[in-house]
C-alpha cells in the first residue's frame, strides 16, 4: 500500500529525471513516482477532498487509462499505473470533484458510535493497545488469518459466482430510476454483489446480497439537491425495494 500526502508535488506522483544520475553519470535517467510504485497494489489518499486540483487530474488520467506518462526534459516514458483507488476525508472540510468521485467505486459513511457500550469497548482496547501493541496484535491474529483464508477462497471462486438476467435488469432499472450517470453504477453494483456471495461461499447472487452493497456503490453517484433532507444511501434502499418488491 502506498500514501500519497496531500503535499505532495506532480513529480513526486508522477516521476521525474533521475538527479543524482544525471550528475555523477552524465546519463538522463527516470526516477519513477507514488504511482510506479502503486501499480497491482493500493493507493491511500487522506483526506481526499482536499487534494489539489493538478494532482486529482493525474489521479483521473491514470485511474481512467490504467497507465502514467511522463514528459520530462527529452525523455518520454509511460508504465503501468493500474491501482486500487482508496481515500478518506470529511465532507464538511470541501467536497470532493465529480469527475474523481465517479472514479470511486464504492463509498461508506462512517459516523461517531453512539451506544455507551461500545463507545467504552473501544476506549478499553485502545488502552490495551497503548499498554502493549505487540499483545494487542497478537489476540487478533487468529481473526485475522481467518479472514485472510475466507477472502482468499472467495477470490479462487469468483469466476463461478452467477448472477440472473432478471437482477442485473432490476439493478439497471434502479440505476435509471435514480437517474445514475452514465454505467459505472450498473457495473459496479454486478460486481460487488458477486464478490459478496463468494465471500458467504454462494455460487449465485441473491437479492440479499444486492442489498447489502447497493447503498454503497450508489449513493455517492446521485445528483445533490440542496432541498433534499433524507440521506441518500435511505433513497437508494426505498428505491431498491420498489423495485425488487
Amino acid at each position: 500500500m502506498v500514501d500519497l500526502p496531500l503535499g505532495a508535488t506532480e513529480d513526486r506522483v508522477c516521476g521525474t529525471i533521475d538527479i543524482e544520475k544525471a550528475l555523477t553519470e552524465g546519463v538522463k535517467a527516470f526516477e519513477p513516482g507514488l504511482l510506479a510504485k502503486a501499480n497491482r497494489g493500493i493507493l491511500y489518499v487522506d483526506e481526499v477532498n482536499l487534494l489539489d486540483d493538478h494532482l486529482v487530474d493525474v489521479l483521473l488520467d491514470s485511474a481512467a487509462s490504467g497507465w502514467n506518462t511522463v514528459e520530462r526534459e527529452g525523455i518520454s516514458i509511460s508504465h503501468p499505473a493500474r491501482f486500487i483507488l482508496i481515500g478518506s476525508g470529511n465532507p464538511e472540510e470541501g467536497e470532493l470533484r465529480p469527475q474523481l468521485l465517479d472514479r470511486f467505486g464504492m463509498h461508506a459513511q462512517v459516523g461517531t458510535v453512539r451506544d455507551a457500550e461500545l463507545r467504552v469497548k473501544i476506549v478499553e482496547e485502545r488502552a490495551r493497545f497503548d499498554r502493549n501493541p505487540k499483545e494487542f496484535r497478537s489476540s487478533y491474529m487468529a481473526e485475522q488469518e481467518k479472514l485472510q483464508q475466507q477472502i482468499g477462497a472467495a477470490r479462487a471462486c469468483l469466476g463461478s459466482v452467477q448472477i440472473d438476467h432478471d437482477l442485473k435488469v432490476k439493478i439497471s432499472k434502479v440505476c435509471a430510476e435514480l437517474n445514475v450517470d452514465g454505467l459505472r453504477g450498473d457495473i459496479v453494483t454486478n460486481r460487488a454483489a458477486k464478490a459478496l456471495a463468494s465471500l458467504k461461499g454462494k455460487d449465485k447472487v441473491s437479492a440479499e446480497d444486492i442489498a447489502t452493497v447497493i447503498p454503497n456503490c450508489l449513493r455517492h453517484r446521485l445528483r445533490k439537491d440542496p432541498l433534499e433532507s433524507i440521506d441518500s444511501g435511505l433513497l437508494v434502499i426505498e428505491k431498491f425495494y420498489e423495485v425488487f418488491s
